[in-house]
């Protein structure tokens, strides 16, 4: 199976890049496909909302969402980080979810993405520094594509994984990582 990890941080060495590629290594290990994205230095343009996706489910802007989408179609999980901007993902981050209305551009289209398996990780400078709301905003992406939502399960059961301050002093931030995606291991081995 493949699993797509995506760094929604305009900081391309950053918590966030650290932590899904730690996920990523995780996963590897357990002889899964990965491929990772990090969305800082990506051109990515604003969604228009012309919905001439609509047709052919393929965005009219070309810049570097056509990656984003490939790695998408690719991959049978995601697991998508994103840093705390005021208690919600990134700017970046949420430009390119926009721009994901050409997997379900229409309501008589099945949703391109559906039955594919999503997570989400937090990076924030606190304990309770929005990392709950920011995961939250993730799965309700995750959601909204009609894919299957999974937690970081046994240990602490949270919505994802978060890690707080720098990345690899935060051993209790890097567990939950660790329970997140051995938890998406056992989801899709059960597929």
């Amino acid at each position: 199976m493949n699993i797509l990890g995506i760094s929604g941080s305009p900081d391309s060495e950053g918590n966030t890049a650290y932590a899904v590629r730690y996920a990523l290594n995780i996963l590897k290990k357990s002889n899964f496909a990965t491929k990772y994205i990090s969305l800082a230095g990506k051109e990515i343009k604003p969604c228009i909302a012309c919905w001439n996706c609509a047709t052919d489910r393929e965005c009219v802007l070309q810049d570097d969402m056509q990656e984003i989408y490939k790695a998408l179609r690719w991959c049978d999980a995601v697991i998508i980080g994103s840093p705390v901007y005021f208690g919600m993902v990134s700017g970046q981050l949420k430009t390119m979810m926009d721009r994901c209305i050409v997997f379900r551009p229409s309501y008589d289209l099945p949703l391109e993405l559906s039955g594919k398996t999503g997570c989400a990780i937090a990076c924030g400078n606190f304990r309770n520094g929005g990392q709950e709301t920011t995961i939250q905003n993730i799965q309700t992406f995750l959601l909204q594509q009609n894919m299957k939502v999974i937690n970081d399960g046994f240990g602490f059961s949270h919505a994802g994984g978060t890690i707080v301050g720098a990345k690899k002093e935060d051993r209790l931030g890097l567990e939950t990582i660790d329970n997140l995606a051995n938890n998406l291991r056992i989801s899709l081995e059960q597929i």
